[in-house]
């Protein structure tokens, strides 16, 4: 999948996205400053998030539209998420924004309305959230643009998540990456079941973890388990407020979170190093040399033979093969045993 001029594989290190989310708290200097700091502190891409209260609910009373969620408690969807939208004419201002600190920036569409817009700013890759992912009107809008999608999994069976991405390519999106997801805010680690990446693995399709913890310990696990894309909650200062900013990071975890999760990845390493007969270290290893100087026709013994180190000579595999030959050649004290000083 390639991104701007980013390429997400396993072949390169985790694609890190820092979520803006609701942390600009409506006020575009701090939108502004989160992409600066997002991108002074190495992250690959700033996410964003297009909607209207009313591109996601309605403006009702009854009891299931009250969110009982501990950290949004007692608020309704609507007023929650009007009070908190982006405004839709800081799009084209942050995108440009973007550009100038050289991060990649796209967006959650929450609405066909909001996927026209973005298009508008050439938007390089859309995020499908958990709770969206079997709004099919939606993915449709997404899927005819052609853009890379990266689809979060929080709420869905493995059923669901193999029938969105079905429909994504079969309504024009070739690139699709799926994000084990816990909608869960703060999530625990007893909720965290990374267990289940294994699961997503198995549908051959680039994936990476939406963390919701507090710690950066999930993402880096991930990135052991093949995650190529990893997604936190960004802000500023926790102290700022806001209604995510208990499960966000802060500049200092986020500067740790891009440096753990790459040496993670180059600690991965390559698992054929089994192949290697060279392998680092090798030369410190036990091999067999003459201990005692020996003249030309001379036996091969334990009177004039070790095994010791270094790893030089022959390998201590073959002592008793060797014992009882001759050499054909004086050889030193110190010398390392080779199949060039023995008689056929």
């Amino acid at each position: 999948m390639n991104i701007n001029n980013f390429k997400i594989s396993k072949q390169n290190k985790p694609f890190i996205i820092a979520e803006m989310s609701n942390n600009h708290l409506c006020d575009l200097s701090i939108a502004k400053k989160i992409i600066e700091k997002a991108a002074e502190c190495g992250a690959d891409a700033i996410k964003i998030q297009t909607y209207t209260a009313d591109s996601l609910t309605i403006e009702c009373d009854k009891p299931e539209f009250i969110i009982q969620d501990p950290l949004w408690k007692g608020q309704s969807y609507y007023q929650l998420y009007k009070d908190i939208a982006m405004p839709m004419e800081w799009t084209s201002i942050l995108f440009e924004h973007a550009k100038k600190h050289n991060i990649i920036i796209f967006s959650s569409p929450f609405d066909e309305e909001s996927v026209r817009l973005l298009e508008t700013v050439n938007c390089p890759l859309y995020k499908i959230a958990s709770f969206e992912i079997q709004d099919f009107a939606l993915l449709k809008a997404v899927a005819q643009t052609g853009k890379p999608v990266i689809m979060s999994t929080g709420i869905a069976t493995l059923d669901e998540i193999r029938k969105s991405v079905s429909f994504l390519k079969e309504h024009g999106c070739s690139d699709v990456a799926i994000l084990h997801c816990i909608s869960s805010y703060p999530c625990s680690f007893e909720q965290m079941n990374l267990l289940a990446i294994k699961e997503l693995a198995s549908l051959d399709l680039l994936y990476g973890l939406s963390d919701h913890s507090l710690t950066n310990i999930p993402a880096i696990a991930a990135v052991a388990m093949g995650a190529t894309i990893i997604e936190k909650h960004f802000t500023l200062d926790r102290a700022l407020g806001g209604p995510d900013a208990a499960f966000s990071i802060n500049p200092e975890e986020l500067t740790s979170l891009v440096n753990e999760t790459e040496s993670t990845w180059l600690a991965l390493g390559n698992k054929n190093i089994f192949n290697d007969t060279k392998r680092p270290g090798k030369h410190h290893g036990r091999s067999i040399y003459v201990t005692n100087p020996m003249k030309a026709g001379d036996t091969l013994s334990e009177k004039n033979t070790r095994i010791i180190r270094p790893g030089f000579g022959l390998s201590p595999i073959y002592y008793d093969e060797i014992l009882g030959k001759k050499v054909r050649t004086d050889i030193s004290f110190g010398s390392a045993l080779t199949w060039e000083h023995i008689h056929e």
